[in-house]
């Protein structure tokens, strides 16, 4: 019976009592630091030590955010605007800013080169004004850096990449952060909350911890399909096993 109604609440994209908690633990058992605050999930650096921050511009920022949810060391996205001059933009009055991902990550875990390797991969650097079916301005490719070493490292990138092909130019700017702009709510894990399944097996998080959550950023990945075939396969798996064999009750935590 329990098997059924496991099954029933899949289908109608119900909760039953304790799935929530079990998911997370799914994600993040065995993983160094691992916490649960306050109902969210949230991921310290291996060893206690400081996160660093990436701010990317390579197109739509709902696609881009997803881009790099599942990538191992990354602890946390968000997307907002950079680039630009006005005070306090917003979507439907950008200004000259561009829409961005910003990307926390562990650096004991996976270096600054990794990011901008997704970078590359996940768009057109070659596009002029835009990327696809997304037209202008904001929209163009842009690498944001904190410092002279990532201004480095992202200039010998670029060079590398434009090795690669030159019959048509890297259009891709590189220039400081400057100021970066939280998005409104709405533009947060906007691939997750198009999959209110997953919004509900992670226990329907507000807004503020959905915003900071790891598990989270791993799921807008996986419901763009943007994480590795092996580790979509693994989450599917983890969710089909729980649809079969019926929700466990969780009795300490």
């Amino acid at each position: 019976m329990a098997r059924e109604s496991a099954a029933a609440a899949v289908a109608g994209g119900g909760v039953v009592r304790g799935i929530p908690l079990l998911i997370l633990l799914l994600f993040v058992a065995g993983a160094s630091g691992a916490r649960l605050p306050g109902g969210g999930v949230g991921k310290q650096p291996r060893g206690g030590g400081e996160t660093a921050t990436a701010v990317f511009a390579l197109g739509s920022f709902w696609r881009s955010e997803a881009a790099f949810g599942c990538v191992p060391g990354v602890i946390r996205t968000s997307v907002g605007y950079a680039g630009g001059s006005k005070a306090r933009p917003e979507y439907r009055n950008l200004g000259d800013h561009a829409e961005c991902v910003k990307v926390e990550y562990d650096p004991q875990l996976i270096h600054y080169n990794k990011l901008l390797d997704v970078f590359w991969a996940s768009h057109d650097p070659r596009e002029v004004f835009g990327q696809g079916p997304d037209v202008g301005n904001q929209y163009r490719s842009t690498i944001f850096t904190n410092g002279t070493i990532e201004a480095r490292l992202a200039a010998l990138s670029k060079e590398k990449e434009q090795a690669k092909d030159r019959s048509s130019v890297i259009t891709t700017l590189i220039q400081p952060v400057g100021a970066f702009y939280p998005a409104e709510p709405e533009h947060q894990k906007f691939e997750l909350k198009r999959k209110p399944f997953l919004l509900q097996l992670i226990g329907n998080l507000p807004e503020e911890e959905l915003l900071y959550s790891t598990l989270a950023a791993k799921l807008n990945a996986y419901a763009a399909e943007l994480c590795s075939p092996k580790t979509q396969h693994r989450i599917s798996s983890k969710i089909d096993e729980i649809a079969k064999k019926g929700w466990p009750i969780l009795r300490d935590i």
